[in-house]
């Protein structure tokens, strides 16, 4: 099983660890587009304060984040698990996880990034600000910049088994599974049950609780079907769309009254 999650937007504090190592990152397949992204970001936010808040997209309140992208190559470096903060991250709990789930977390949990294109939660990297809406004056949109990257590596690290995708829309758009994988492939919205919409919060945190209830169960799924029979054992009511024809996702509805 394969989960692809967005990362967050608030971090925690990079710490004072070794600093990042670019080449003991996992999907090396994506290196040149990260050392891409990295080397531009960071002359980027060691120059023109001001033009570096506007392309990130960054209130005044946040200017100290522009200092913190252009020491990005000396800053300490932490797990990316404990990087990502936030509601999803919160509820699925990655440090009260029992070994036995930290260790499927590791091989199972692909976080999607901006800078980085995609992440595993053991690899460690530094706290960071730098969103997939990003448009870098070189490099333009960042969301185009990783496609073709993505499209060489993700196919071969989804392997043969479920692709369970947790991704916001912008985040979605860096790859999207074409062919088989796209079969086994099942995308995932949180709907509030009496209203029938989505609403961020109760979105966030049920993401997070699913997965931690599939990484503390040992569940292994093999797909979408197998998906839905195991949620719906952990006690989430669950409404699932097959894919109308070959090459599509599956949908799954997870309903939900209140976030405890």
């Amino acid at each position: 099983m394969l989960v692809l999650l967005p990362p967050s937007e608030g971090k925690a504090a990079s710490g004072r660890g070794a600093p990042l190592k670019p080449e003991s990152l996992s999907l090396p397949g994506l290196s040149a587009a990260r050392e891409a992204v990295l080397t531009e970001l960071v002359e980027l936010c060691a120059g023109d304060e001001d033009k570096a808040r506007e392309v990130l997209g960054l209130s005044e309140g946040l200017r100290g984040e522009v200092a913190k992208n252009a020491e990005l190559r000396t800053a300490g470096a932490r797990p990316a698990g404990e990087i990502y903060t936030g509601v999803l991250y919160d509820s699925l709990g990655l440090a009260s996880l029992d070994p036995a789930a930290k260790r499927r977390a590791a091989r199972s949990l692909l976080v999607f990034s901006g800078l980085w294109g995609a992440v595993r939660v053991t690899d460690r990297i530094p706290s960071y600000r730098c969103s997939m809406g990003v448009k870098l004056p070189g490099l333009g949109a960042l969301g185009a910049h990783w496609r073709t990257p993505m499209a060489s590596v993700l196919p071969e690290v989804a392997g043969s088994g479920l692709v369970l995708d947790l991704r916001s829309a912008a985040y979605a758009a860096a790859w999207k599974p074409k062919g088989e994988v796209a079969g086994r492939t099942a995308s995932v919205r949180v709907l509030h049950a009496p209203t029938r919409k989505v609403v961020s919060h109760f979105n966030k945190a049920t993401k997070g609780r699913i997965v931690r209830s599939l990484l503390s169960s040992g569940a292994e799924p093999k797909g979408p079907a197998e998906l839905v029979e195991e949620l719906g054992d952990l006690g989430y009511v669950v409404e699932a769309q097959a894919p109308a024809k070959a090459g599509q996702s599956w949908s799954l509805d997870v309903l939900v009254d209140e976030v405890h």
